[in-house]
This record gives structure tokens, C-alpha cells and sequence, in this order.
């Protein structure tokens, strides 16, 4: 009788367990790599066509308000794991960061439950994943064409342009999922990193167009000791032939890197285009102000080039799931790992805790939830998607998780989420970039640079938005400064990050 007892009740788990993990949602999260909402044609972009991303808009939310805490890839993607702000997750930094995979990570917690999960494509943090039943990532940041990728089984040399293998294999893992199961699936794009290499069939989609030299293209950094020092000028630090193919000689183009793997096909599809654009310049013998906005235009148009086959693929994912009836009970989120410079400052990267590079794209879909042509305005962070996913999973939060759902904004709208946003900045190196962290309210900005600069800076963003005026020394704003340093202590101690807390503090005492 006991025993007896004991099946039925084994019975009766594994009925209730299937049953709930049908209704829990599925999740996909397609993150790209440096692609910045100026240029997405939901955010109101004058140039770029993405018309599979604003589906994701047209059909859900878009996020006006969305930030990272650090603005750079491995960081970004460790935050989207683990919940956490860098200081927190170990991973601060591309340079010298190792992920701690042993951590605890919102894909584990999915496992508990029964999802399968994966992750496909770019992550940057490391080959010995845990928290996913199938990986097929790319070697450090991978390339654009041919790249290899490693698995459980090992490396493997794929032929190809990037975002169409990341998203076929993508395709091809939700093709062997068990059907009775929730499943997981990170997408992550390369596209659209620099160096901006597209998909030949996506030549001359931009050649035409007419760009407009941004308001703040010829910034003199006057007052912002930090930004006169950074090494990421379209003018004077993209390099022509690495970033913009404009090679002196045919030679030194095949010898490049990138064009070393590259097929034959490949290669002559660049060459044919490129080289007639090379032939012009010279000829044109630009100088000053007229090359820097030439490259300016090239930069451009090899950017959205790139970004249009990535969005192509976003749409082969949205099909995928109508067509396996999915989307109905499926989370899809698009985002980037953080903002981007596309020419504002006269600049290209990220990094800065200016609006460009500290904001980011981010849309999202689910229906039983979101309604089409949802508008959101809440400020959060990425830290927030990983305890958002884990509710709608109904799954409680880990207590170790730094960031909070933003569930209850899904259901309205008009609600509040986060007052103040706080950020980070580590790395010591790559363009000339000092660390940083600050607070960012409503109105205000903080930011406090040391190591490479040691200075302050404020901007009044209501009047100021393009960033252009620090004001941390107008005696007219002392008593703004007094409460941003307040709040900007408040956020270093709610989110226990020591190193930023003994700057501060050598700075009051």
C-alpha cells in the first residue's frame, strides 16, 4: 500500500511538473554587439531600415529608458547572466576579467525548473560555459566571415557569414527541443562590432543615402577634461584601411586578417566593391574637415550594411516562431550589450556614461502580457532582466541578485521602476578611456573620473542633453551637486561596490 502510495504521488508530481513547465514561457534573447538606438528605425532613425527588430516594437514594448551598467561586451552579457552589477559578477573588464562560471546565473535557475537552455553565437566570457544543456559560441569575438566556433564536442571551422550561421544554428537547436518542455535560447550576434564587415548581398543598400554631420561631429570637449583625452575620433583615430578598407594596395587587403578567411568568392565580392571606392578617394585627395566627414559617411554605411543582415536574421527568429506556433507563449527580447557612438563627440565606440553608449536599444515581446505598440518609459537596467525572466517564470530571485523585476511595469506602464541609475566603468585602456562611475536621475548627471583623469563632471540635462556643458564647478549648481553626491553615495553603498566607496570617500574627507 505504501509503495503504492509513493508511485501516485511520483505520478501525480511528474503530471503537475509537465503541466506547469508547458505554461511556463518560453524565453529568446537575441543581443547584438555595439548596435546603437540611434540607429534602429523604431527609435526614430532618419537612415536605418530595421524592420524585423521594430516588429518586436510593433507587436510589444519598446524601452525608452533602458541602460547598462558598464558599457562594454563581456561586462554587459556577464550582467545579463548573473543579475548582477560587474563589481559583483568578477567580470569588470575585457582586459583582465575572468567569469567565474560556478556562479549562480539565471539560466541555472531555468535548469532547476526543467528548461533547456542555450547559447549561440557571441558571448566573450570565456569557452567552459555552465547553466546550458547546448552551447555553440564563438571564439572570443569571432569574425565575419568563416568564423569557428566551439561546443561541447569541440572547435569546428564553419563556412559562412556570421549572422547567418549564428542564426541557423540557432534554428537547428530549437528544431531538437522536447516539445513538453520550457526552453531558453541566447542569440548572440556579433554584428554589429567593429570592423563593420557586411554581408556582400548588402552592398550599396546605404551608398545613396544623405548623411547629416550630428550637431555635436566637431565637439571641442571644452570643460571635460576626460572626453579631450580619449583615443575613439572618426577623424583622427579610425584607421582607413582596418576600419574603412581602404587599402593602399590590393596586397595589403587580402593580407589583412579579416580578408584571410575569407574564400575566394568572399574576397572578390569585397574587392569589387571597395576598390573602385579606394580609387575615388585618392583621387579626390581629401583633406581636413572634407575626409573626416567622408569617413564619417563611410562608417555609416559599412554600419548599417552590417546591421541590415543581422535584422534580416532577427526576422528568420520571429518566423521560426509563427510558423511552430510559439510565439503566443514565447518572451523574445532584442537589446545591444550597450549603446554606441555614431559620430555624436565626433566619436565611434562606447564606454562613456554619456546618453549614447549608457543607453541602449532594448524591445520586447509577450503577448499575454505586453500590448502591441507598448510604450515604456521606466528607467532600468540590464541588471533587471535577469530577475524579470526568473518572475515570469515564477521562480524566486536569488537573494544575491542585484537587480530588480521589472515585471510589474509590464503590467503598467505609467509605473515607476528605478529613481536613480547608477554605473561603472573599469577598464584602463582601450581608447584612452578613464574609469568612472556616477548617478543619472530624471534631471542630472554625476560623473566622477579617476586613474587617467582625476576630475568631476555634471550636466544638466534638461538644458543640456547633447552633453556638452559641465557644470560641476557653477556656483549656480552647488546645491544640485551637494545631492547628486549624495544620491551617487546612496547608489555605491545599495549596490556594495567597495572600490568606487574608498574613492568617494578620499575625495569628502
Amino acid at each position: 500500500m505504501k509503495f503504492t502510495s509513493i508511485c501516485l504521488a511520483l505520478i501525480l508530481w511528474g503530471i503537475c511538473s509537465q503541466v506547469l513547465g508547458q505554461n511556463r514561457p518560453n524565453i529568446v534573447i537575441i543581443i547584438s554587439d555595439d548596435h546603437a538606438y540611434q540607429t534602429i528605425s523604431a527609435y526614430g532613425s532618419a537612415y536605418a531600415k530595421t524592420p524585423h527588430i521594430d516588429r518586436i516594437a510593433t507587436e510589444g514594448a519598446l524601452f525608452n529608458h533602458a541602460y547598462v551598467n558598464n558599457s562594454i561586451c563581456g561586462p554587459a552579457r556577464a550582467t545579463l547572466l548573473t543579475g548582477k552589477y560587474s563589481h559583483k559578477n568578477g567580470f569588470k573588464d575585457n582586459e583582465t576579467s575572468e567569469f567565474d562560471f560556478n556562479q549562480d546565473l539565471f539560466v541555472k535557475q531555468l535548469q532547476q525548473v526543467g528548461y533547456q537552455t542555450a547559447w549561440v553565437g557571441k558571448i566573450h566570457l570565456g569557452e567552459k560555459l555552465q547553466g546550458f544543456n547546448y552551447y555553440d559560441i564563438l571564439v572570443g569575438q569571432g569574425t565575419y566571415f568563416n568564423p569557428d566556433f566551439i561546443s561541447k564536442q569541440g572547435r569546428k571551422h564553419t563556412e559562412g557569414y556570421v549572422s547567418d550561421i549564428v542564426t541557423e544554428k540557432s534554428i537547428n537547436w530549437l528544431d531538437t527541443l522536447d516539445s513538453s518542455k520550457p526552453f531558453c535560447l541566447v542569440i548572440g550576434h556579433k554584428a554589429t562590432h567593429r570592423t563593420w564587415m557586411p554581408d556582400p548581398k548588402d552592398f550599396g543598400a546605404y551608398d545613396a543615402m544623405n548623411f547629416t554631420i550630428p550637431s555635436t561631429f566637431y565637439d571641442n570637449y571644452q570643460s571635460r577634461q576626460a572626453a579631450a583625452l580619449q583615443e575613439m575620433s572618426i577623424d583622427k583615430d579610425m584607421k582607413m584601411a582596418y576600419d574603412l578598407k581602404m587599402f593602399n594596395s590590393l596586397e595589403d587587403m587580402i593580407n589583412d586578417g579579416n580578408f584571410k578567411r575569407m574564400n575566394q568568392e568572399q574576397k572578390d565580392r569585397y574587392i569589387a566593391y571597395y576598390r573602385p571606392i579606394y580609387e575615388q578617394l585618392k583621387n579626390s585627395k581629401l583633406t581636413g574637415k572634407q575626409l573626416a566627414e567622408w569617413k564619417y559617411k563611410r562608417y555609416m554605411i559599412d554600419y548599417l550594411n552590417t546591421a541590415q543582415s543581422m535584422d534580416r536574421n532577427i526576422g528568420k527568429v520571429l518566423d521560426y516562431l509563427d510558423q511552430k506556433s510559439l510565439s503566443q507563449n514565447t518572451i523574445v527580447i532584442y537589446l545591444s550589450d550597450q549603446g554606441f557612438y555614431m559620430g555624436e563627440h565626433g566619436w565611434f565606440d562606447k564606454r562613456w556614461m554619456y546618453e549614447e553608449s549608457f543607453r541602449t536599444p532594448m524591445l520586447m515581446r509577450y503577448p499575454p502580457l505586453i500590448k502591441p505598440a507598448t510604450k515604456i518609459d521606466a528607467k532600468l537596467v540590464n541588471a533587471d532582466i535577469a530577475p524579470t525572466l526568473l518572475e515570469l517564470a515564477s521562480i524566486k530571485k536569488p537573494s544575491d541578485m542585484q537587480g530588480k523585476s521589472f515585471v510589474h511595469v509590464l503590467k503598467n506602464t505609467k509605473e515607476e521602476h528605478r529613481k536613480d541609475l547608477y554605473y561603472h566603468y573599469f577598464e584602463n585602456g582601450e581608447h584612452a578611456v578613464s574609469p568612472h562611475f556616477g548617478v543619472r536621475d530624471d534631471r542630472y548627471k554625476l560623473i566622477r573620473y579617476y586613474k587617467r583623469v582625476e576630475s568631476w563632471e555634471l550636466f544638466d540635462l534638461q538644458k543640456d542633453p547633447n552633453e556638452l556643458q559641465n557644470v560641476y564647478n557653477d556656483p549656480s549648481y552647488q546645491r544640485i551637486v551637494a545631492r547628486m553626491k549624495q544620491k551617487l553615495m546612496e547608489q555605491i553603498r545599495q549596490f556594495d561596490d567597495k572600490e568606487a566607496e574608498t574613492i568617494y570617500k578620499v575625495d569628502i574627507d
